[in-house]
């Protein structure tokens, strides 16, 4: 009996959704459509499905930890294979499907990005019961999703004539680039045409075996990062430095459209129509057209008050947003950025990420609240020689044995128990207690207890940047 792997691809950035989405906490690890994380979620629509295995993810390092704790909130047990570069998604795909085959397993592997919304979840676990049908014959399975609109964003998918049986599935004639409208209205005229998902399901030998005719290369490279890493817990590393020489080519460019040839050593390319309320959530207009509206056409998340306005997103991470007037505008608040833009030009919030880039500007990578695996921190204020953090501790979870070159810092705990290490000494602070930690001085905080630590801290000193940190024991395997 095969397995069935969800592969999870967590390694987009998501910049045009900023100011949400940031380069260090992307838009797949946020709750943008209902509760769940997109990440969550994509590996919740899976459950139910039979002969299901743990999630297999492919991320970023940078993003480990917060994938790992978004999965145990989740409940699931899955492993992680970290990026140290990103190389696109048939590299990505490719260490993957070396990882299930490991033992000499062929599971089927059910590839879905970690930043796409799928509205109607019974929908598309039957055409995943299809599909997994079809990769068991050895066939590459693709989703084409349904189109309702003559959209010039997506890239799409040319069906061709109907297999036989009742899975659904249709010959892979084609993929042609993003069209212009009048091309994607003569698409949507057809009735030939699909969008184009990014979602595939293949058995592990089907991919490397065809990966062998078409690109060599990358799974020469991938192999042998493989072969070279270990694995840390849940955590699967590959070499940084072999796998940093791997070509960059997406899952479409590398095997996909080779399918359609009439090359006798490349599996069968099939496509299966999708109608399960697909988006890709590429804009802050296409998520306005996922959310649920009022009868005005509005879209609010947070505290928001609207008067006089028509379809419009309004989204509030703190403070009260009024709006009076609107007409299909965008409008974000964050505690550290605002984004006012119409629904046409909310493609071009890339350029805006690409200057504050350019300028060195940090709230183009990171939110002010930034996580850590041992919970987060919040700059709430900064001045000359000062700056006042949140600070955040999961109960059992401790900061690295570290000291400071250039700054000291006062705690002060708000709720919860701290323990402290302060040099030599090794003490508890609890709730309207407060400690100092001298310049130079090796010092520990550590939350013993069984509910989260809140504190504040307070540096001070010549320099207060995250890099003057010197560690000395990490739990987490930082340097």
């Amino acid at each position: 009996m095969s397995k069935i792997i969800p592969v999870v691809l967590s390694g987009g950035s998501g910049t045009r959704l900023w100011p949400l989405s940031r380069e260090k906490y992307p838009k797949q690890l946020l709750p943008l459509v209902g509760e769940l994380s997109m990440l969550q979620a994509t590996v919740a629509r899976m459950d139910g499905i039979p002969d299901l295995d743990q999630p297999l993810l492919v991320c970023n390092e940078e993003h480990r930890f917060v994938v790992a704790e978004q999965l145990r909130l989740l409940g699931k047990q899955g492993r992680a294979i970290l990026e140290p570069a990103g190389r696109n998604t048939a590299p990505a795909l490719t260490l993957a499907a070396l990882w299930a085959s490991r033992d000499g397993d062929d599971p089927v592997l059910v590839v879905m990005p970690a930043d796409h919304v799928i509205l109607d979840t019974l929908a598309f676990q039957e055409s995943v019961l299809n599909a997994v049908a079809l990769a068991k014959t050895g066939a590459a399975v693709t989703f084409g999703v349904t189109p309702d609109s003559p959209e010039t964003g997506y890239g799409y998918i040319q069906r061709g004539e109907r297999l036989v049986g009742d899975s659904g599935g249709f010959k892979l004639v084609g993929f042609v680039e993003k069209p212009c409208r009048e091309v994607a209205e003569s698409y949507l005229e057809s009735g030939e045409f699909l969008w184009n998902s990014g979602i595939f399901v293949l058995r592990a030998s089907t991919w490397l075996d065809a990966l062998a005719v078409c690109r060599p290369d990358i799974l020469r490279v991938c192999r042998a990062a493989m072969d070279k890493g270990g694995q840390d817990g849940d955590f699967i590393r590959v070499d940084c430095p072999v796998f940093e020489q791997c070509p960059s080519d997406s899952i479409d460019y590398a095997v996909m459209e080779r399918l359609t040839t009439a090359d006798l050593n490349l599996p069968p390319g099939v496509v299966i129509p999708l109608a399960a309320g697909w988006s890709d959530v590429g804009a802050w207009d296409a998520l306005w057209k996922v959310l649920p509206k009022c009868g005005m056409g509005n879209a609010t998340r947070g505290d928001v008050m609207l008067e006089d306005c028509r379809d419009t997103l309004v989204v509030s991470e703190g403070r009260l947003v009024a709006c009076i007037g609107l007409q299909n505008l965008i409008v974000v608040e964050t505690d550290d950025a605002v984004l006012v833009a119409h629904h046409d030009a909310t493609q071009d919030v890339k350029k805006i990420v690409d200057r504050l880039k350019a300028e060195k500007r940090s709230v183009a990578q990171w939110h002010r609240k930034i996580y850590r695996p041992w919970g987060w921190y919040d700059g709430v204020d900064a001045g000359q020689r000062f700056q006042v953090k949140r600070i955040g501790v999961k109960p059992g979870a401790s900061l690295s044995l570290q000291m400071h070159h250039h700054r000291a810092e006062h705690w002060i705990v708000v709720s919860g128990t701290a323990k402290v290490t302060k040099g030599d000494e090794v003490f508890l602070v609890t709730e309207n207690q407060s400690t100092y930690i001298p310049l130079g001085v090796m010092h520990r905080l550590e939350n013993p207890g069984v509910v989260p630590l809140e504190m504040i801290e307070v540096q001070s000193g010549s320099y207060l940047g995250e890099d003057d940190i010197v560690r000395f024991e990490d739990s987490y395997g930082r340097k």
